[in-house]
């Protein structure tokens, strides 16, 4: 498969889940009545749920309903042409931090989906293996900073 970790988002609406992603280039893979797949290039989405039933999950249906969807986690998003995708984008979604250049040398924007899941969207990249000299200078700094 495209990865061995995978992320899975608890839903209460499939249909608001699939309108939404679907705008951001998600293509629905299949789907049971609790469960729904979607895929984007090398990315995949779970979702869980698609009913009230999520909030009765063995877990997470410790929390009261109004607790922010995803607290803490930021799911990344790489795409091709991010300046693009953020005009078209920006034109129906939550956009929390505008497009701009970080200091790892990548543009990205932050937005949040209907459910309050926070997306960092920004410039395919390589991750790991061939860094570039931006990304190889961050790590030897903070390496220096590390020995002293």
């Amino acid at each position: 498969m495209l990865t061995d970790v995978y992320i899975e988002l608890h839903v209460p609406d499939f249909k608001r889940a699939i309108e939404f992603y679907s705008r951001l280039g998600f293509k629905l893979s299949w789907r049971t009545e609790d469960y729904l797949v979607m895929k984007r290039k090398r990315s995949v989405l779970n979702f869980y749920g698609g009913s009230q039933k999520v909030y009765s999950h063995s877990y997470f249906g410790r929390f009261r309903k109004t607790t922010k969807c995803g607290y803490g986690v930021e799911i990344i998003i790489p795409v091709d042409r991010v300046e693009r995708f953020y005009n078209s984008v920006r034109k129906f979604a939550k956009i929390v931090q505008p497009l701009q250049l970080k200091k790892w040398g990548r543009r990205d924007f932050r937005m949040v989906d209907p459910f309050g899941f926070y997306l960092r969207i920004t410039e395919r990249y390589e991750w790991i293996g061939k860094l570039d000299t931006k990304q190889k200078k961050l790590i030897n700094d903070y390496k220096m900073k590390r020995k002293r």
